[in-house]
């Protein structure tokens, strides 16, 4: 993977942001200097913690410490238990299915399988990031090739109940011997983990990515066109954006539209941006906006997610793909016309990134009305984009969403006040434009990569720091 400059991050720090970054840069690079630092998860594309590793990775590299990525695999009965402790977390029971011997057995055999060649790439003294609960089987394995590791939960539940306790007892044999454990909020810590070793670390947008880079109107539009959602001239020359390490790209996909349903020109868009998930509620917000929203304005909805055959690690997306459709069907031809189900190729990652950037900023509004959240990273892109969100009062969203000022804050459940606060909104674009702009500073102030990023360096370097004097002693 490439190294990104961290200079980058000058034009949006503060003098003294600035020199406490360079000083964990500094320490970092001592720290971990001639050690890998690893991260491991189930994918290399789809969903917010891959397109997270993918900047954070590159901005370790450009800070000068040896980082690399490796995505495990496994069976279908493998990513079936994964995905039903991944809803457990959540608290949601998912599909029902059991998590008892049977399942440890599945998980065990597939963790073997992916730590055999990891364990002939780790040197002593490494250290191994592991994310979310595909990979908590690696921990002890690793440790007994040497290296350091540290595990990252980045789902959780605000008030735990039975089936995120049944998770965390699945899980916590594989977890606790890891030397630190990462959660994004105080809220998702499991109980009786050692609290000495646990880090808060919320996660982060890049500024500079195809996803959240600055776009002029004319830009937004010509991607809009060339993907196929709205209709317009040829102009493709003008479909343009940066990659990630600065060089020139160009939208040449489509997206595709559930009955070729291509956007009017000029109307107000309300956008919901996630993977296809039950716990994104797409068809409730298609519920929100048919019953509460149409009737009172000429607005459409634009529910937008990842082509699902390229999305390994979850094999619900096209069940949840095809429950929209069937809801979508099931409206009358009106309605129909009003809301657009999108999905995004992701052949090209960064161009599917700039898709959605565009499509962001073509909103108006931006909803994420999950019924669980471990953070909500399209909340953060869309404030970054100096958009009002609506969203749901639950998990990281709410430490994003200053209710009234930089968002709105909704119980997930009540969709005539989701409905009202989108119709508001729409009605008075003066005050959209206020609250879009103060979202725009919340994320510059706290949810960027540099803070993510010194954030992580001075974990690494104290895990690392802890491998140096036991090698001293040993």
């Amino acid at each position: 993977m490439s190294p990104l400059d961290t200079e980058r991050f000058r034009s949006i720090l503060s003098p003294t942001q600035e020199a406490a970054f360079e000083r964990l840069i500094a320490e970092g690079r001592e720290a971990l200097d001639g050690r890998v630092v690893w991260n491991v998860n189930s994918t290399a594309a789809g969903g917010g913690v891959a397109e997270m590793l993918k900047p954070l990775i590159g901005y370790c590299r450009g800070a000068g410490v040896d980082a690399r990525w490796v995505v495990i695999d496994g069976e279908p009965d493998f990513f079936t238990l994964t995905k039903r402790i991944h809803n457990r977390l959540h608290g949601a029971v998912g599909d029902g299915g059991p998590l008892g011997a049977d399942e440890h057995a599945i998980y065990e055999r597939v963790s073997a399988r992916n730590a055999a060649p990891l364990i002939e790439l780790v040197a002593q003294g490494d250290v191994v990031l592991l994310h979310d609960p595909q990979t908590a089987g690696l921990v002890a394995p690793l440790q007994q090739a040497g290296a350091r590791v540290i595990w990252r939960c980045h789902v959780g539940l605000d008030t735990p109940n039975e089936q995120t306790h049944e998770a965390w007892d699945f899980l916590r044999g594989y977890v606790e011997p890891a030397e630190a454990y990462i959660f994004s909020r105080e809220a998702f810590v499991w109980s009786d983990l050692d609290v000495d070793r646990i880090a808060i670390i919320p996660p982060s947008i890049d500024a500079f990515s195809p996803k959240n880079q600055d776009m002029s109107e004319r830009r937004v539009r010509a991607i809009m066109v060339v993907s196929g959602i709205i209709a317009d001239g040829d102009v493709r020359t003008e479909a343009v954006f940066s990659h990630g390490d600065g060089t020139p790209g160009r939208v040449d996909r489509q997206a595709r539209i559930v009955g070729d349903n291509i956007v009017p020109n000029g109307v107000p868009l309300v956008t919901q941006v996630s993977r296809w998930d039950r716990l994104k509620d797409p068809v409730g917000v298609m519920q929100v906006f048919a019953e509460y929203v149409a009737p009172h304005c000429d607005a459409h909805l634009l529910l937008v997610g990842p082509d699902v055959e390229a999305v390994s690690d979850d094999p619900e997306g096209l069940e949840v793909l095809n429950e929209c459709r069937e809801q979508w069907s099931a409206l009358d031809e009106a309605m129909r016309a009003r809301i657009h189900l999108i999905t995004l190729p992701m052949t090209d990652a960064e161009e599917n990134a700039a898709m959605v950037n565009a499509i962001q900023r073509a909103s108006a509004i931006i909803v994420q009305k999950s019924l669980a959240e471990g953070f909500g990273l399209t909340v953060t892109e869309g404030m970054w984009k100096g958009r009002p969100v609506i969203a749901s009062r639950i998990g990281g969203i709410q430490d994003q969403i200053a209710d009234g000022v930089t968002g709105i804050l909704v119980d997930s459940g009540d969709h005539r006040r989701a409905g009202e606060a989108m119709v508001a909104l729409i009605r008075d674009p003066e005050r959209a434009d206020a609250m879009g702009a103060a979202a725009y500073e919340r994320v510059r102030e706290q949810y960027l990569g540099a803070r993510h990023l010194g954030q992580y360096l001075e974990l690494l370097t104290r895990v690392g720091a802890t491998a140096s004097a036991s090698e001293c002693t040993s």
